[in-house]
């Protein structure tokens, strides 16, 4: 697997407490499709925060789907 691209934005969130960066990632990487033995293009979209209290980030894979152009 290889990344193809990436991009982040940085958008604001109500339901976060006040100095939590909150913000995604989107990265296109090529993807090994297995049932059809081909390489495919996907677009991965990652929510990426900040933990105060272990002093790291953590991040979730929200959303992901085959780039069809």
């Amino acid at each position: 697997m290889s990344a193809v691209a990436s991009s982040s934005a940085i958008f604001p969130i109500s339901d976060f407490p006040t100095g939590v960066d909150v913000h995604w990632e989107t990265q296109r990487r090529v993807v090994w499709n297995e049932q059809e033995h081909t390489r495919e293009e996907h677009e991965l979209v990652y929510e990426v925060s900040w933990i105060n209290e272990l002093g790291l980030c953590r991040s979730f894979l929200r959303s992901q789907r085959k780039v069809t152009s």
